[in-house]
């Protein structure tokens, strides 16, 4: 099919939507300690709830609603999404809120896979890597802007003006899917043992495991990058937002970088060299990052490496996969999340344990980790089945 950037576009607005649901309780972790009398560490829970509800349901969903045809499975997501931040924003409570969040990371769990393998179908394969590039592109998106702005609107309006707003803005991507993307029909029929194949392929495996391992390393530091930021160069408050701004236009780049360098080289090589290049700028983070300036550059080197990763992932968990794409696309999906979710706890254990510091080089260990396990998975082969004599 011709390439169609209207389409890619509208996905990358939903891609935002359920970024932004997804990220924005770390922008509103102060409003919602204050307004509803709890702890940060209670506060951050329900970034919890979120990724795990999300890692178990992505691939549950996606083989639920296998048969629905696509369209129809991205506006149906688009209005869970906006359903659960409404709800979120009418919550009287705790307790309310966490189921809330569930909600949300029903629908955001199906859409974003879902958006991606859609974007594949509707792209010629020579520009294939840029069309998922730009609707994860989407999530950088909201990093640099949902979450911000989340945090500004909440000191004036409070958290459940914010989710309310995000719903809107769920709704209002939902109605743009339903406008201008064609109908999509479902992908063939894969049956319980087929989707247990997948699973097992070891190529696949070892795509899923550098996408927790990089997820892991990056939110590990990136979730406690105030206290970094501050035992490095005594930098707090408003500077660090800044800094963090700097990291998502880094992050935003890379991820338009990544898709035009999967589509010219493959997917192997880019993934090698920004694996390489994420272990460096960890490596160097406590040495670089002594003034702002400094902390500047490396923050943007790090965004930029970080989410060059996407792309080339994707494409070659597509290439491997091609009829069970979106099936496929799923488990990444869940494989992000699980590594956000072991993000904090492999993160507040080395906060604790080892100091701020310490936390950049546990994280490059980790990336030069998934290095290798890209390159287990490329020598892997999967074992045909004997030919019948």
């Amino acid at each position: 099919m011709n390439f169609a950037p209207p389409r890619t576009a509208v996905l990358a607005l939903g891609t935002f939507a359920v970024g932004t649901s997804g990220y924005v309780v770390a922008g509103l972790l102060p409003a919602l300690t204050g307004e509803l009398a709890v702890s940060e560490t209670a506060a951050a829970q329900l970034v919890t709830a979120f990724a795990i509800a999300y890692a178990v349901g992505s691939p549950l969903f996606a083989a639920v609603t296998g048969r629905w045809e696509r369209r129809t499975l991205l506006v149906a997501a688009l209005v869970v999404t906006a359903v659960g931040n409404a709800l979120a924003a009418l919550a009287p409570g705790y307790v309310t809120l966490l189921l809330a969040r569930v909600v949300t990371a029903i629908g955001a769990a199906v859409f974003t896979p879902a958006a991606s393998a859609v974007a594949a179908e509707l792209t010629s394969p020579e520009r294939r890597g840029r069309a998922v590039a730009l609707v994860f592109g989407g999530l950088t998106v909201a990093t640099i802007l949902g979450v911000p702005l989340g945090s500004v609107l909440s000191q004036s309006v409070g958290y459940q003006a914010v989710f309310a707003l995000v719903a809107a803005f769920s709704l209002l991507g939902a109605f743009a899917v339903r406008l201008v993307l064609p109908a999509v029909p479902a992908p063939p029929p894969v049956r319980l043992a087929e989707r247990f194949t997948v699973a097992k392929d070891p190529r696949v495996l070892a795509m899923l495991g550098a996408t927790v391992l990089g997820c892991l390393a990056a939110f590990s530091v990136y979730t406690f990058i105030s206290p970094v930021l501050s035992a490095t160069a005594g930098i707090h408050g408003t500077t660090v937002s800044l800094l963090l701004f700097v990291y998502g236009a880094g992050g935003a780049l890379g991820n338009v970088l990544g898709g035009r360098a999967t589509d010219r080289w493959g997917a192997r090589g880019p993934l090698l060299i920004v694996f390489g290049g994420i272990t460096v700028v960890l490596a160097m983070l406590p040495l670089v990052a002594t003034t702002v300036a400094g902390a500047a550059v490396v923050l943007f080197l790090w965004g930029l490496a970080t989410w060059s990763v996407n792309p080339p992932i994707q494409h070659r968990l597509i290439e491997l996969s091609k009829q069970n794409a979106g099936l496929v696309l799923s488990l990444n999906a869940s494989a992000i999340y699980l590594g956000v979710g072991l993000s904090g706890l492999v993160g507040g254990a080395v906060l604790s344990g080892g100091g701020p510091l310490l936390l950049p080089e546990i994280a490059a260990v980790l990336t030069a980790l998934g290095a290798a396990v890209v390159v287990a998975g490329w020598r892997s082969r999967v074992k045909q089945p004997a030919m019948a004599e």
